[in-house]
């Protein structure tokens, strides 16, 4: 524990943390039309723990008193300025927007009151989340430390506050980022690619919350839907040797109570005997139908109610299960259900990891539920508790990842095997939660096949899923792959389903809503109709390979931009839809138009060894022209790439980062009715007509598939004597390109 000293400021003491003052936040490159609903006196003031509600509680959200020093310097005489909690420091709406390091310490303070009806009460200070490590002092007092960036912590600060007056809270933090070895998710010091800013330091709701001597500290539910019963567990702390528990449920759930007794008088926090009530007229939660039983729990001792605790549950089940065809499927409520979703990462331009407002968290819920889709996969990251509390009440299936970490040392597989116990426990009553995911790809994996084991053991009642993507140890529930663009699918086993972890990534940036002014998808799209088009070509062949080879789940990257990546279905700040919302609708219900009819007019290499000038040496800058001299260039069959490439038919080898390339054609009518081009491309490429640019593509594809033909180049096509020139540029991995004209009728 740090050194943790009381300054004793009247300014501070009379104005920390008051509503109306000058605050404002700091200038990020994008923000969200919520931003302009925080306010330091409406810094997210809804209840934060919607599984366990209590009456009495006081929102310590709002200005706090902040400094950053270095990690070992001593507190400061005076602090930097306020900052705007729960907002990390590193976010626009902290009002500070500093980059922190593993160097430097936060340190956070503010005064409260306890409401005098507390008396005779102990007083519980909750933290949402801190990230990474916390140490506490309430009055002077060190009260205690917290490592883990992503779940909540209490501390009973009742023997450390004056009997009266105003009281001081010292909140101190250090955070290493990628710096260090801790669960961290896609958090790093210096951002870019598929990696983002940091978060550090408090970015969930901190709260007060008076409890009586005998209280209840958590309620364990396990719905059983085949018995029609629901198993309930809570845990508690004991003032006497005796107390009783009622439960109330609604909706046909049977009333129960149970007597609980400690050995001896304690104040340790115990669990209490397993409690079943039976549900009559079972209404199972679906996304279709997201019904939610509500529960009221209260502690009685010497027959007065002491506590009383509010919660709720969905009548769910998740299981593997073979279908007609005996292949393994995923089973919700004893039915297979095909899910469609997306790649959730939670991020946010002005507040980073921490949603602006309660309304923007249940924004992008309902974004999902307009769209058809039914699951999402939340993505190294792990959310505050109310939203989950949306996927519950809105209906949506949730696959939820472990946020990862390195792993290297005894030190960090140690603490990321706690964080994953606390994941499971924090989470255990959401219906919405069906999946667990332990690792991404190979990002800091080891001991797969027992960690699979312990959450499958810790957690029967969901599915695990021991590696998403490239590093499967043939363990859990699922096998899975990433495909990108894809769409593919591993095949079914006997004991695993197979799902599509991560797939799309197509990429567009809208002007005026990017995070830079450089920006990547993973393939590039010209347009939001060409966009639309190639997602519903990938979602054709997302419901096929439901069906053969037997694929439960897709899951498409991703549901919005993050910073510079733009393969997001909205834009990072949730301002536009890039897709037509209809026809991705109807793509996600397996409800698609007729597939277009073409005529070849100039044939690609799938089935002909046509021959191409071609040279990877630049050329003269007039290389694309009509007139330009090739005839110093090589000549070889289309395609050209590298052996292995996926799709490719290569028949000429290319292995430098540039070729260029060129060959004539002949047209005996130029009154086409859409030519567009048939284009295998890893990766970006720039194709002519007539000297005219006509098509650029970006990133890579594992086929062919049609580019739209700009107005100009459609323009350019003539009678007679053509001349199609392409440029394509590599920089890693496969390698190809391979151009055709077809007309779309």
């Amino acid at each position: 524990m740090r050194p943790c000293i009381a300054l004793i400021v009247l300014a501070f003491l009379c104005a920390a943390a008051l509503p109306g003052e000058a605050w404002q936040p700091a200038k990020a490159p994008l923000m969200t039309k919520w931003a302009a609903d925080v306010t330091p006196d409406k810094a997210l003031p809804e209840y934060p723990r919607p599984q366990l509600v209590r009456k009495d509680w006081l929102n310590l959200n709002g200005l706090w008193d902040y400094a950053v020093t270095a990690k070992d310097a001593a507190a400061p005489a005076q602090y930097d300025g306020q900052i705007l909690v729960p907002f990390p420091i590193e976010s626009a709406l902290s009002g500070v927007m500093k980059k922190f390091d593993q160097k430097s310490l936060l340190r956070y303070r503010r005064g409260f009151d306890v409401p005098k009806d507390w008396a005779g009460k102990r007083v519980l200070l909750h933290f949402g989340a801190v990230d990474w490590e916390a140490a506490v002092c309430v009055n002077g007092k060190e009260l205690g430390t917290h490592r883990g960036g992503y779940d909540g912590f209490s501390v009973d600060i009742t023997d450390a506050l004056k009997a009266d007056g105003k009281q001081e809270l010292i909140v101190t933090v250090t955070d290493p980022t990628d710096a260090g070895g801790q669960p961290r998710g896609k958090q790093v010091l210096r951002p870019g690619g598929i990696f983002y800013w940091g978060t550090s330091g408090i970015w969930q709701t901190v709260w007060l919350e008076p409890v009586a001597a005998a209280h209840i500290t958590d309620i364990h539910i396990i719905p059983m839907l085949d018995e029609s019963q629901v198993e309930i567990q809570m845990s508690g702390v004991l003032a006497g040797a005796k107390a009783e528990i009622r439960i109330e449920g609604s909706d046909g759930v049977q009333t129960g109570s149970l007597s609980v007794a400690a050995h001896k008088e304690t104040e340790v926090i115990l669990p209490f005997p397993r409690l079943v009530l039976g549900v009559k007229d079972v209404k199972p939660w679906t996304p279709e139908t997201p019904f939610l039983y509500d529960l009221k729990v209260e502690l009685k001792s010497d027959g007065k109610t002491v506590d009383e605790v509010k919660s709720y549950f969905g009548m769910r089940k998740i299981a593997l299960g073979k279908d007609e065809n005996g292949i393994q499927r995923l089973m919700l409520n004893n039915k297979f259900v095909f899910q469609v979703g997306t790649l959730d990462q939670g991020f946010w331009p002005d507040g980073l990891y921490r949603a602006p407002t309660d309304e923007a968290l249940r924004f992008d819920i309902e974004a999902h539920k307009k769209l058809g889709f039914n699951m999402l996969r939340k993505h190294v990251k792990v959310e505050p508790e109310r939203w989950y509390y949306w996927c519950d009440k809105l209906g949506l299936l949730v696959w939820q990842d472990m946020p990862s970490g390195n792993n290297k040392t005894a030190d960090d597989k140690k603490q990321f095997e706690v964080e994953l116990k606390r994941l499971v426990e924090s989470h255990w009553n959401h219906p919405s939660i069906i999946l667990w995911v332990v690792f991404n790809e190979g990002w800091g994996q080891y001991d797969t096949e027992r960690l699979t084991k312990w959450v499958k053991d810790f957690d029967p009642s969901r599915l695990v899923n021991n590696a998403s993507g490239w590093t499967d140890k043939k363990c859990g529930d699922v096998i899975d792959m990433h495909a990108y663009p894809g769409p593919g699918s591993p095949k079914p086993e006997e004991n695993r389903a197979a799902v599509l972890g991560e797939f799309g990534g197509l990429g567009l940036g809208v002007d005026g809503h990017t995070w830079t002014n450089k920006t990547w998808g993973y393939q590039g799209m010209a347009s939001a109709k060409a966009l639309t088009k190639r997602y519903v070509d990938l979602y054709r062949k997302v419901w096929q390979l439901k069906d053969n080879p037997g694929m439960c789940a897709s899951v498409y990257t991703q549901i919005t931009d993050v910073e510079t990546e733009c393969n997001g279905i909205y834009t990072y700040d949730r301002a536009v839809l890039k897709l037509d919302p209809e026809t991705a609708l109807s793509a996600h219900k397996n409800q698609f138009p007729p597939l277009p009819e073409f005529r070849v007019v100039v044939p690609t290499a799938q089935n002909d060894p046509l021959a191409w000038r071609y040279t990877t040496e630049k050329p003269a800058a007039d290389w694309f022209k009509p007139d330009f001299d090739a005839t110093a260039w090589k000549e070889g069959p289309a395609g050209f790439g590298t052996n292995g490439t996926p799709g490719a038919v290569v028949r000429t080898e290319w292995k430098t980062a540039d070729i260029w390339l060129r060959r004539e054609f002949a047209l005996e009518d130029a009154k086409l009715k859409d030519p567009q081009f048939m284009i295998h491309h890893d990766e970006d490429a720039e194709v002519y007509v007539n000297g005219v640019l006509a098509c650029k593509v970006a990133g890579f594809v594992s086929e062919y598939q049609e580019a739209e033909m700009t107005p100009e180049g459609k323009a350019a096509l003539k009678p007679g004597k053509n001349i199609i020139a392409v440029h394509c540029h590599q920089t890693i991995g496969g390698q190809y390109i391979d151009v055709g004209i077809v007309d779309v009728k």
